[in-house]
């Protein structure tokens, strides 16, 4: 993905689902005018969701997921029916894909209940509808024929009419600033930073403060005092990687509003308040606590790796306590968070919202604390009222 394209999680993520055989592959490939997924007579022809990120029209940019079958059989079956189930934790529209000579089977109304359950839009598409009888479709009902095209384009219209966008557009920072603010932003260089490149929630977060036509200045934590004594006035806010919290709290002055990306990217995913109070389960923890730090991110460990390295030590630090750190990255996620004391998740810019959702939900069901990797840096190094300065009726329940 170049740096024009829209970021995954920004985008609204389609998912095919249905049994082997219903024609859900060629429904796609139709859907998207390419030859997406491969197609075949062969039941269980697709083992694995193909995931393509495209524009899809008269959407936009979207994420388009086709499933393996849900009735697949036998231990690689049900480990597909398993990666399905996954997929429906960040599938915003879902499609289910019928054999119109069949009609709905239990397999459907079993995915039409998990639908439900999770509060997932759905279209029930008949597929084969040149070889079909003719149907009497409900609201959210429609035939279309893959191998002829017949509805495929109204098809199209009907999904994007169901997966519209937020009427308010969410803003990471930018509804916080007024024209010609200046924003200082911080961001270390160090090993784990992707050589000639900037990571996504710094790229969004400039973006986003552009877009509010206020301005940015981009430092790293060692030249933060000397930018800052450059400036004619004081900044707005001075936004840091939460790495770097320890280091930058000391330099800007408290009159200065200071925060981290992290936290933004918590309030913009919508788990801010959740994170914040899940926070203060870290001075509770006792000896044999398992905290699962979860990145929703894969990404090759480096030495002084802030999940599997930073966090633990300082939590192990701040705690006095022996803890049994585990950890989790990209899709893969425990079901069964019931082990845990604690779950510590990064800023979640891989995950769209659906996802991050679920997690957080998850994890609220079990009665789990949940929070994020910039509020537990800030907790732990004593800046997390400071830090929630700009969320006032946040700050107000630190204490």
């Amino acid at each position: 993905m170049s740096l024009n394209d829209t970021p995954s999680s920004e985008r609204v993520h389609i998912g095919f689902f249905g049994r082997r055989n219903a024609g859900k592959s060629s429904v796609v490939n139709a859907v998207t005018g390419q030859e997406l997924s491969v197609v075949s007579d062969v039941k269980g022809t697709t083992t694995d969701p193909v995931t393509k990120a495209m524009e899809l029209l008269p959407l936009g940019p979207v994420v388009i997921i086709d499933t393996p079958g849900f009735d697949d059989e036998g231990t690689l079956g049900e480990m597909r029916v398993r990666k399905t189930k996954q997929i429906l934790n960040r599938t915003d529209l879902a499609v289910l894909v019928v054999d119109g000579t069949v009609g709905l089977t239990q397999t459907e109304q079993q995915l039409i209940g998990i639908f439900e359950e999770k509060d997932i839009p759905f279209l029930i598409v008949y597929n084969k509808s040149d070889i079909a009888e003719k149907r009497v479709c409900q609201d959210n009902e429609t035939e279309v024929s893959a191998l002829t095209g017949k509805n495929i384009y109204e098809l199209k219209e009907r999904i994007a009419a169901l997966a519209k966008l937020p009427a308010e557009e969410k803003r990471i920072v930018g509804d916080m600033l007024s024209p010609h603010d200046m924003v200082v932003l911080v961001t270390p260089i160090d090993a784990a930073a992707p050589k000639g490149r900037m990571i996504l929630p710094q790229v969004q977060t400039l973006r986003d403060i552009l877009d509010a036509d206020a301005m940015a200045v981009f430092t790293k934590e060692h030249q933060l005092a000397e930018t800052l004594g450059k400036l004619s006035s004081p900044p707005k806010m001075v936004i840091t990687d939460s790495q770097a919290f320890a280091m930058v709290s000391r330099i800007v002055p408290e009159n200065i509003p200071l925060t981290s990306f992290s936290i933004l990217m918590a309030r913009y995913k919508g788990f801010l308040e959740t994170s914040v109070k899940g926070a203060a389960a870290i001075g509770s923890l006792k000896d044999g606590d398992k905290v699962l730090i979860s990145e929703g991110c894969t990404h090759h460990r480096q030495c002084g790796d802030i999940g599997s390295v930073k966090l633990p030590a300082l939590l192990k630090k701040t705690t006095g306590r022996e803890l049994n750190i585990e950890l989790s990255s990209g899709r893969e996620f425990p079901e069964d968070l019931s082990p845990y004391s604690l779950v510590i998740h990064c800023g979640g810019c891989m995950l769209n919202e659906r996802e991050m959702t679920y997690r957080r939900k998850s994890a609220e069901d079990q009665n789990v604390p949940f929070t994020n990797y910039g509020i537990a840096l800030a907790m732990m190094n004593g800046i997390l009222r400071r830090s929630l300065g700009i969320f006032p009726h946040l700050a107000e329940e630190i204490s």
